[in-house]
Parts: C-alpha cells; sequence; structure tokens
C-alpha cells in the first residue's frame, strides 16, 4: 500500500530516515571530494576534468539538500554534524595529491559506491510504501550511475 509521509508507522521513518541519512554523508564526502579535485587537477585534462567535477558538485550540493529535506518531510531529522557524516559514509576521503587519472578513478568508484547506497535506500523505502522517497532515491541513483559513466570513459581513451 502507497504510503503518504504522514501516514508512514515510526519504524517507518526511522529505517528510511536512516538509510537517507547514509545517502546524504555519502553525498556530502563525495560533493567534497569532487569540490577538491576541481580545485586541485592538473594536467593536459585540466580544462574539461576542471569543469566536469564543477558540475558534480554543484549536483551533489543540491542532492543533498534533497536528500535532507526528504527526512525532515518524513518528520525526522537528518544529519547535520561533519564528523558523523564522516563515520557513517562508505565513500572516505581522499588524502594526498593525486593525478588527473588517480582523482578521475577515486570519484568514479564514490558515484558507484553512492548509487549504491541509493538504490539500497529506494528499496527500503518501496518496501514500506514510500514510493515518493523511492522516487527521489531511484532519480538520484541514475544521477550518480551516469556520473561514474562519465568518469569511467575519460579512463578509455
Amino acid at each position: 500500500m502507497t504510503q503518504t509521509a504522514s501516514s508512514l508507522t515510526t519504524d517507518a521513518k526511522t529505517a528510511i530516515a536512516d538509510a537517507l541519512n547514509q545517502c546524504v554523508a555519502e553525498t556530502v564526502v563525495t560533493t567534497m571530494m569532487a569540490q577538491n579535485f576541481h580545485w586541485n587537477v592538473e594536467g593536459m585534462g585540466f580544462g574539461p576534468l576542471h569543469a566536469l567535477f564543477q558540475e558534480i558538485y554543484e549536483d551533489h550540493f543540491t542532492g543533498q539538500d534533497d536528500l535532507a529535506e526528504r527526512i525532515r518531510a518524513i518528520d525526522m531529522y537528518a544529519e547535520g554534524q561533519l564528523a558523523g557524516m564522516l563515520s557513517r559514509s562508505k565513500v572516505t576521503e581522499s588524502e594526498g595529491r593525486k593525478s588527473a587519472k588517480e582523482m578521475i578513478g577515486l570519484l568514479a568508484e564514490a558515484e558507484e559506491t553512492l548509487g549504491s547506497t541509493l538504490a539500497g535506500a529506494g528499496q527500503l523505502a518501496a518496501e514500506h510504501g514510500d514510493v515518493l522517497t523511492e522516487d527521489l532515491a531511484i532519480e538520484r541513483g541514475r544521477i550518480h550511475e551516469k556520473f561514474a559513466w562519465m568518469l569511467r570513459a575519460h579512463l578509455r581513451g
């Protein structure tokens, strides 16, 4: 049965919010990774990579807000502490200087991880009849898979 935010059970809201907070955490870490790479990319691919990394972090900033607002729409609270996000995230921060090729590979891996996490959140939402959260998770997951594909395409040249 399809549920609206107000008709979800407390247990459903808790489970869905936990899954969405996982998505927010990974989106925040991936956003910062893309912005870091945008600032620091060098080499012959500088122009297109600088632009692609910016496109990614700008999209992700909006995406993390959409996910957090959905958490609030189901009357739960979004994780707002960076330390909490870093400890929760399956995407880890990139340390040290990286070549453009390493940046692309790390960001593609982060995008794939995030896409998988969103797919799981969508499935969980569907199990609870929350089609609106499911839809958001599916749409965000498609975006992350597209960015992963775009990044991997740079490695095949």
